[in-house]
């Protein structure tokens, strides 16, 4: 079947998952909270693919941890259904704050099911206070429309 939609940017960086029947709510579509789930997995992809590993976070004493999420669930997933989900930086700072988009595409028709934006601030690890973003954060994850 045609794709009815494009990705909301040129080349968002994209993971694969399928909806299995853990993700399955008793309305029997894919439970809100899974979103999240995908959301942080297709994320930490994202961030080991900029050449960020989770020993960078520790040898720099800095994370970028959830302030905030806006989510738009636009249409059910389903058990069986394969989701592409899109996720770039849509904006960044470069002092303490970015946000990130997601885009989730059912593989079976390339409708978008869920948009979401994901704001995070940049903390040390060993304390869990705000700090400035590193210098490699702040090359790293650059705005899709800068990169």
């Amino acid at each position: 079947m045609a794709r009815t939609d494009n990705w909301d940017i040129a080349t968002p960086f994209v993971a694969r998952f399928e909806v299995d029947a853990s993700h399955i709510d008793r309305l029997e579509h894919m439970n809100n909270a899974v979103y999240l789930t995908f959301m942080e997995q297709a994320a930490w992809q994202h961030t080991e693919a900029l050449g960020i590993g989770w020993q960078s976070y520790v040898d720099l004493d800095a994370a970028c941890v959830v302030h905030r999420h806006e989510l738009d669930y636009l249409m059910p997933a389903h058990l069986g259904d394969e989701l592409e989900v899109a996720t770039w930086i849509a904006e960044n700072d470069g002092r303490l704050t970015m946000w990130r988009a997601f885009q989730f595409r059912r593989v079976g028709d390339g409708r978008t099911v869920f948009r979401a934006r994901t704001h995070y601030v940049t903390v040390k690890l060993s304390n869990g206070r705000a700090r400035r973003m590193p210098q490699l954060f702040v090359d790293a994850y650059r705005p899709a429309s800068d990169a």
